[in-house]
């Protein structure tokens, strides 16, 4: 069986090198590169012949800015641009952690971090990513196509279309749209989204899903200001619509 492919983009040598290591011993094959020319070159033209199935991205390296580095891999056509991305910095600000999310990664780690909770969170990420559910509700192709009037949901192919256009979004914001939309006429709570997503006890001063909201919406609504597919229900969370014409 192939081991997960990971690249890590990240200009600390010695802090790579813990990391490689560790990860290496716990199941995953892990490529290193020190800039972001390299990363950019390897994602598209991997040395191994295999697709990265996870990014480890370094906020600051020495010739480009992270987020920059992020914003643009989002940007690259096919499956490269639903990448999952973990973003490793220094800066634990939580300001810092939202702009991460607003640009599209998927997950937020500042260091020092303990080598364990970043395994936790890359099999966390691996795992959502292949979980295959059957759902209930309005699906066919084998309860793996979800149909709202013109919005479509693959759940097995992991894509998302409006009006037959295809709408990009992280790993992490489609599996949050997938568990709204199979509870679509449900109201979930911000605690009961991140812990079905996470599969994690959620921080009650977590905000993050906010954010990965707002960038759903930005996907799929026709005005984003006035949603009318994911619903906010105000004190309690958010409400994916059943409505078939919209």
């Amino acid at each position: 069986m192939l081991r997960p492919q990971l690249l890590m983009i990240e200009d600390d040598q010695r802090l790579a090198e813990m990391v490689v290591a560790y990860l290496q011993q716990n199941g995953f094959e892990v490529r290193h590169v020190q800039t972001a020319q390299e990363g950019m070159q390897e994602l598209q033209h991997p040395s191994s012949g295999h697709a990265y199935a996870l990014l480890l991205l370094d906020l600051m390296l020495p010739d480009a800015f992270g987020l920059d580095v992020c914003r643009q891999i989002r940007a690259l056509p096919g499956n490269i641009a639903s990448l999952p991305i973990v973003m490793l910095t220094a800066k634990g600000d939580s300001m810092d952690k939202v702009l991460g999310l607003e640009i599209g990664a998927d997950d937020y780690i500042a260091k020092p971090f303990e080598p364990r909770e970043l395994l936790a969170r890359l099999r966390s990420l691996l795992r959502r990513q292949q979980l295959a559910q059957t759902v209930p509700g309005k699906a066919d192709d084998e309860h793996t196509l979800l149909r709202f009037g013109r919005l479509h949901i693959n759940l097995h192919a992991r894509t998302l279309s409006v009006d037959d256009r295809d709408c990009h979004i992280t790993s992490y914001q489609f599996d949050l749209l997938s568990i709204l939309a199979k509870s679509a006429g449900r109201v979930l709570s911000r605690e009961q989204l991140m812990d079905a997503v996470k599969g994690e006890t959620p921080d009650a001063f977590d905000r993050s899903i906010d954010v990965h909201i707002g960038r759903l919406r930005a996907a799929i609504e026709d005005d984003p200001k006035q949603p009318k597919r994911i619903i906010t229900i105000r004190g309690a969370g958010y409400v994916f619509a059943k409505l078939q014409d919209i």
